[in-house]
C-alpha cells in the first residue's frame, strides 16, 4: 500500500476512556468471572482504590454503575453487596424504560399484546400436558377469588393477573415465569377500569373457566384455542392513554 492509500484511509480516533468505564469492566469482569460470587461484600473504596491506583469518585462513579444494572446493591453505612441475578431481577432493571416506551407509541402497545398472545398459547399448551392436580386445583382457588372481587377493579385485575402468571409457572421455567410478569406489569398501566364494570368482567371468569377446564382435561388444542379467544377479546381492554 503506497503512502498516498495510507493518507486516504478513513481516521480511526482514539478515544481516552474515562478512569470509571475502566474501574467498571475491571469490577465487572471480578463478577461474571466468579472471583466475587452472589453474597459476597465488594471490597471497601480503600482496597480498590489502591488495587486499580484510582481516585474515590471514579470508584464511586464505576459502583454506582453496577448498581444500575443490578449487579450490586448499595446501602448506606454498608460495604455493597453482590447481587443473585435472576431473570426477574433482570426484567425489573429495564421495567421504567419499557414503560416510558409504550407510552411513548401506540405501535409499541399493539407490538406487546400481539407478543403476549403469542407467548401465552405456548404457556397454554405447556400447562395443559405438565399440569398437576395441585396446579388445578390453584388455579381454581384464584378464578374463585377473582369472583369475589367483583365490584373491585383493583383486586379484579390482581387476581387476573395472578391466573396468567400461575398458567406460566407450570412450565417450571423461571424465565417463562418472568417474561409473564414482566409483560403484565408494563400491561397493567394501559388496563382501562374495566369498561367501569359493564359486565365485561363476568366474560373474563367464564373464559378463565373455559381455560381451566381444557388444562385439567390436558387438552393442548383446546386450552391454546380458548387463551387466543380470551386475550383477542380481552386486548381491547388495554390502551395507549394520551
Amino acid at each position: 500500500m503506497s503512502q498516498r492509500d495510507t493518507m486516504s484511509q478513513p481516521i480511526e480516533q482514539i478515544v481516552r476512556r474515562k478512569l470509571s468505564d475502566e474501574v467498571f469492566d475491571r469490577l465487572e469482569r471480578m463478577i461474571t468471572s466468579g472471583e466475587l460470587r452472589p453474597g459476597d461484600e465488594m471490597p471497601s473504596e480503600r482496597v480498590l482504590m489502591e488495587r486499580f491506583g484510582v481516585g474515590r469518585p471514579a470508584i464511586r462513579e464505576a459502583m454506582q454503575s453496577l448498581a444500575n444494572m443490578g449487579l450490586v446493591n448499595i446501602s448506606h453505612g454498608e460495604r455493597a453487596k453482590v447481587l443473585q441475578l435472576t431473570a426477574k431481577s433482570i426484567f425489573r432493571q429495564v421495567d421504567l424504560t419499557a414503560k416510558i416506551m409504550l407510552a411513548q407509541s401506540a405501535d409499541s402497545l399493539d407490538h406487546l399484546k400481539s407478543s403476549r398472545i403469542f407467548f401465552e398459547r405456548g404457556m397454554a399448551r405447556e400447562a395443559a400436558v405438565k399440569a398437576t392436580p395441585a396446579d388445578i386445583d390453584d388455579l381454581r382457588d384464584i378464578v374463585e377469588e377473582q369472583r369475589r372481587s367483583l365490584g373491585s377493579a383493583e383486586e379484579f385485575i390482581a387476581a387476573d393477573m395472578q391466573f396468567h402468571t400461575r398458567i406460566a409457572q407450570i412450565s417450571g421455567n423461571p424465565i417463562f415465569v418472568a417474561v409473564s410478569e414482566a409483560m403484565l406489569a408494563w400491561l397493567k398501566a394501559y388496563h382501562t377500569d374495566m369498561l367501569i364494570w359493564t359486565g365485561k368482567e363476568k366474560f373474563t371468569l367464564v373464559e378463565h373457566e373455559q381455560i381451566l377446564d381444557c388444562l385439567a382435561a390436558n387438552d393442548a388444542n383446546g386450552a391454546e384455542a380458548a387463551i387466543l379467544k380470551h386475550l383477542e377479546r380481552s386486548s381491547a381492554l388495554y390502551s395507549n392513554r394520551d
